[in-house]
């Protein structure tokens, strides 16, 4: 079964997308609405802490539950769970208040939303297979991109219209969406003969978790450096972006409604972008795309850096709308490069780890890249970080550049030259 197909297929696409959106959507309004609510009583370095707990969260169990799936050969049953964890972490945030119980269960919510995305990433590159891969990467990617616009144009309404605990429980019930979107999900790869227990998940997930040999897999056509440009994109913009609700609001000026629709505009690029550049990565290959991408990662961080420079509101607005596209449109381009590429060189049976392992690149970024933005605004302000650190995604965008072979398409690299 391929995902993106019609006829019997249909109702897998539909649960795909659906879990796509939820999954994301639930995400981005919880970081969102946190950082509002941890703003109005904390540092700018408490509002970064929202989004570099759950990326530490991210970076620990997202090659955790990636090796699970792999070697248990049961991809659903780890969505449904994992899915399942995360909803039920939301319902505390309903009546626990104040910013360290609010972290704390931001990271507990981040352990357990960790497993979606790895796992769920080797089910839709499979039944995309080797010919598809870049287009079904590229359609559940515009599903998630719905998810994520949803999350960001609600996030403002929400904060104005009811209360923080109302806000949390509708987002409660928003998460449990997805483990019911997973359970309806078939695996490609099934393998019930395996034999299962808690020891020899345990044994095996920490083998592949801290190998001591066949790592092999990871320089093919210079993955590792994939890896690296990747950590360097998310220290750039998941770090300036823990803090962009909150500069929106209180230094470019606009009301949280408005903010809101701001950081919609990134997601709602990704819509189309992401089917765009799915169907690009297969017709042209996945390293040109990956370079724009992080090159236009820093351009984002370049132009918001910018966005309080005018007097008028109005040429504020425009500025930080030209940064969020260019984030959107380089962030279609990036994430459908990157995944097929991984799924054109990992073996079957360490995809979802390798998936996971980026998930790992990007979540050091978010958890180091947040409270480093956080310290150096209160020291220099919001602008003079975001324009300086357009550099380190400039910095990826060369390492790919120079260091990548490409994996696909006329000009592709054998994986064993």
């Amino acid at each position: 079964m391929k995902f993106g197909s019609t006829g019997q297929t249909s109702g897998q696409n539909i649960a795909i997308a659906v879990a796509a959106a939820a999954n994301k959507g639930a995400t981005i309004l919880m970081g969102t609405v946190m950082a509002i609510y941890v703003g109005r009583v904390g540092t700018p370095l408490a509002v970064s802490l929202v989004t570099a707990t759950f990326f530490f969260g991210l970076m620990v169990f997202s090659p955790v539950w990636g090796a699970i799936a792999d070697v248990t050969g049961r991809r659903r049953a780890v969505l449904v769970l994992s899915a399942a964890l995360a909803a039920a972490a939301v319902f505390p945030l309903t009546f626990v208040d104040g910013v360290l119980g609010s972290l704390g269960f931001r990271t507990l919510f981040a352990i357990f939303a960790a497993g979606f995305l790895p796992v769920m990433l080797t089910v839709v590159s499979e039944q995309g297979g080797d010919a598809g891969r870049g287009r079904a990467v590229g359609l559940f990617s515009s599903a998630a991109a719905v998810g994520f616009m949803l999350g960001q144009f609600a996030s403002g309404a929400l904060i104005e219209l009811f209360a923080r605990s109302t806000v949390y429980l509708l987002l409660a019930v928003f998460s449990a969406i997805v483990a019911v979107a997973c359970l309806v999900i078939e695996d490609p790869t099934p393998d019930h003969n395996r034999k299962i227990t808690v020891s020899h998940i345990a044994q095996y997930t920490i083998r592949r978790l801290l190998p001591t040999t066949g790592i092999d897999h990871l320089r093919t056509n210079g993955l590792q450096w994939l890896y690296v440009a990747s950590f360097l994109r998310s220290l750039t913009v998941l770090g300036m972006t823990s803090l962009l609700p909150v500069y929106l609001v209180s230094n470019v000026g606009v009301s949280p409604f408005m903010m809101g629709i701001l950081l919609a505009i990134n997601p709602a690029v990704q819509i189309g972008g992401m089917y765009l550049m799915g169907r690009l990565a297969d017709d042209i290959g996945r390293k040109q795309l990956i370079v724009v991408g992080l090159a236009g990662s820093g351009f984002y961080s370049f132009f918001l850096g910018l966005a309080t420079l005018p007097d008028l509101l109005f040429f504020r607005v425009l500025i930080a709308g030209v940064g969020l596209f260019a984030l959107g449109a380089a962030f279609s381009a990036l994430q459908t490069g990157i995944i097929a590429f991984i799924g054109d060189v990992a073996p079957v049976e360490r995809e979802s780890e390798l998936i996971g392992l980026r998930s790992t690149a990007r979540g050091l970024g978010g958890m180091v890249g947040p409270p480093l933005f956080g310290i150096s605004a209160m020291v220099v302000g919001f602008e003079t970080t975001f324009i300086a650190a357009s550099s380190l995604a400039w910095t990826g965008a060369a390492l790919v550049g120079f260091r990548v072979a490409e994996s696909h398409g006329p000009h592709a690299v054998p994986a064993d030259d």
